[in-house]
């Protein structure tokens, strides 16, 4: 069974910076696009952004030029480099995955625990 394991997670004050990690361990055949989800109280989860294999990047809008995704594909790792945070960007940090276990199964979507990223003076 494939699983998604986040860490960097932490409180810093608006204008720092921090990197999440996320790494895909387990039963992996292949992965498909990776990409980070955000859900902050009282809200709905929202994409923050997503690499396909290939490396292709796409942005939520209220992020872009500010967070910086990719991935290591011979680590099946994928990164969130987050700069210029603001006190909205806290919210619990989700790990995705689209990944197929073997090959006689589709890719499926995986998702990691979740990590708290808190931006606070």
């Amino acid at each position: 069974q494939a699983q998604l394991v986040e860490s960097g997670g932490g409180l810093v004050q608006p204008g720092g910076s921090l990197r999440l990690s996320c790494a895909a361990s387990g039963s992996i055949f292949s992965i498909n696009t990776m990409g980070w989800f955000r859900q902050a109280p009282g809200k709905e989860r929202e994409l923050v952004a997503a690499i396909t294999s290939g490396g292709s990047t796409n942005y939520a809008g209220s992020v872009k030029g500010r967070f910086t995704i990719s991935r290591d594909n011979a680590k099946n790792t994928v990164y969130l480099q987050m700069l210029s945070l603001k006190p909205e960007d806290t919210a619990v940090y989700y790990c995705n995955a689209e990944l197929a276990p073997s090959y006689r199964e589709r890719a499926g979507d995986y998702w990691g625990q979740g990590t708290q990223v808190t931006v606070s003076s």
